[in-house]
This record gives structure tokens, sequence and C-alpha cells, in this order.
């Protein structure tokens, strides 16, 4: 099956909300293809410019062979976006058999590119590493993935993204260490690397999001932005995450001076992903949240995850009262209400 849309690199590279897309459950922990396609239908209405499937916040899971979910998950939200313009990203990750089977799925069923994870090599030498991104990359162009160590990710030197970046088939990256030190790494390596004209920086710093779209960085003399956000954190609020989006690009653009109130918005949003992510439990409730939230709002049955030890950490939930109150404008509650019943038809 071809792409639908010829324009999604070029949408791709002026920076996109992307969510990452949860999986929509019943109790018994099976797939709920109803709620499932609601939120490939709320991303949309929402003004996501696209939607990453079979990632952390889809949960890895989906991958084992007695749950089986890997393909049916990507099937579902490739009907549902084949009519729009939206960029499909698939999560793809494993060790090299493994990961070029996924990518030849992800192709197969429309998507423009796949997220790499490495967690699988972690150990691996430089040459191996670019040579699995190579071989990833013959089949479907590639967005580096630099996934924070307290969710299982690795610590990548610049040496390691320079020579990604140096890669035909790369096209972004997502940056989400959550550590400014390793953020910068990653911008030094794609300056480095000669190809930072053809590669769009993504924020997965869920922590650090508002002041990743607003900063411009310098090395080696070249200037470089993170001009769109691959985030969990977008998978919820996400018509109030797009037009944080366009209203922070419109700011960039502009050059005037940066107002005041950005820096205060980055605090707020920085909290709400703190009860969110769950980061005072080491994040153990991080996908459960997500659920929660998307759960209240009537998109999700349940907060249900594949792993019944994964739900919410005590307080967590009295947490996410806290945040929904105090930031209202970053909410979008009603817009979800007026929508609901169309989007579960």
């Amino acid at each position: 099956m071809a792409p639908s849309n010829s324009n999604w690199l070029a949408s791709f590279h002026a920076g996109a909300v992307i969510p990452a897309h949860p999986l929509a459950l019943t109790a018994e922990r099976k797939l709920d293809e109803r709620h499932q396609r609601a939120l490939t239908r709320y991303y949309l209405a929402a003004g996501a410019g696209g939607v990453a499937v079979g990632v952390h916040t889809t949960q890895f899971e989906i991958r084992d062979p007695s749950i089986g979910l890997y393909e049916p998950v990507l099937e579902l939200a490739a009907e549902e976006l084949a009519s729009s313009e939206a960029i499909r990203v698939a999560g793809v990750c494993g060790k090299t058999p493994q990961a070029t089977r996924e990518a030849e799925i992800a192709r197969n069923l429309g998507y423009h590119a796949v997220l790499l994870n490495l967690v699988a090599l972690t150990g691996a030498s430089l040459e191996d590493l670019v040579a699995h991104v190579r071989a990833i990359g013959q089949i479907i162009p590639i967005i580096g993935f630099y996934l924070q160590p307290a969710v299982g990710g690795q610590h990548f030197s610049v040496d390691f993204w320079r020579a990604f970046a140096g890669i035909e088939s790369v096209i972004g990256i997502k940056i989400a260490p959550f550590n400014r030190y390793d953020t910068q790494d990653v911008l030094r390596g794609v300056a480095e690397s000669g190809r930072a004209g053809d590669i769009t920086l993504y924020t997965g710093n869920d922590d650090h999001i508002v002041l990743d779209l607003l900063s411009r960085f310098n090395f080696s003399n070249t200037d470089l932005q993170i001009k769109g956000g691959l985030l969990g954190h977008w998978a919820v609020w996400t018509a109030r995450a797009a037009e944080l989006h366009r209203d922070i690009r419109n700011a960039v653009e502009s050059r005037a001076p940066i107002d005041p109130k950005w820096f205060l918005r980055n605090a707020e949003v920085t909290d709400m992903n703190a009860a969110l992510f769950d980061v005072a439990n080491h994040f153990h409730g991080c996908i459960a949240g997500i659920n929660e939230v998307l759960r209240r709002q009537g998109l999700l049955a349940g907060r249900w995850c594949l792993d019944e030890k994964e739900d919410l950490s005590p307080g967590q939930a009295q947490e996410l009262d806290r945040i929904i109150a105090a930031y209202p404008h970053l909410i979008d509650d009603s817009f979800i209400q007026e929508n609901l019943d169309s989007w579960l038809k």
C-alpha cells in the first residue's frame, strides 16, 4: 500500500504535533477496536499533524507473540488515517531480524517512517549500530529515538549521533533523554554530521516541551531548532497541544523577543507532566496516567494496560485531579465532549 499523501515529508520537516498513540483495551485486556479508532479520530480532529503507533505509549508488549497486536493496531490506525494528510509513524524495535520485519509491516500498511528504538542493541559497537540502522533504512525512512534511561533507554555519545545523522535514510530525531546534556549531544552530533538541513528535530522531552520548542541552538556554526513534538504527553489534551505548538512556532518565526508568558507556560506544562508521567514514582504510572486521563474524558473505557502490574501509583489520581483543576487553559475536555459520540460511531 503506497502512502496516500505526497506532502508528508514537507509537513514533517515543517514541524508537527505527533501524539504517541495509546492502546485501547477492554477489561479483559483485549483490543478495544471501537475506542482505538476513536482515539485516532480524536487526534486528527484535534489538529495533530500525524500519529506514532506501536511506540512506548502503545505498550511494547503488543509484540509478544501471545498477544500479537503489533500489526492489528498499526492496521487500525492506517485505516483511519488513509484519507487524511497525517504523517504516519510506526514504532520499530528489536534486533535486526525483528526490526526489519516490523519495518516491512509498517511500509506495507502505508506508514511513512519508523521511530527506531535501539534498546535491543544495548552494548553493541558503533559499527553494528550503524549497520542496523542502514538495514532498516533500506526499507523505510527513519526517525531516531533517544529514549530516557528511566523507561529502558541507553546513553548515546556525540560520536553515535554524528554517525547516525550521517545516514541518508534518517529524516529526523526524537530527542527524549529528559536530560539537557544528552539533548545537546544530539544537537551537536547533527550539526557536525553535515546533514542538519535534512534532519528535523522533534522534542520527546516531556519535562521541557515549551522551552525545547522555543530555543535556538548553534553548534559548529550551524543553527538548529527543535520544530515539533513526538510526545506521550500530547496523547492527551491534544487540541490544546496543537494550539500551543502553533503559537510557539509563530513566536519563534517572528524573531520577536520572547514573551515572558512562555516561561510560565513551560512550568505549567512540566507540572502537568509530572503528574501524568508519575515522576514521583520513577515513571511507573506513565502509561496508566495517560490512559486515566483518556478514560475520564470518555475516549477509553478504562485505563487497563497489558501488564496487570502497570497502573496508577498511590496518590497519582489525586495529582491528576490537582493539575486538571490548576490549568483549565491546557485542558480540552469540552472539545472532546462536543465530538465524542461521532468518534465512537
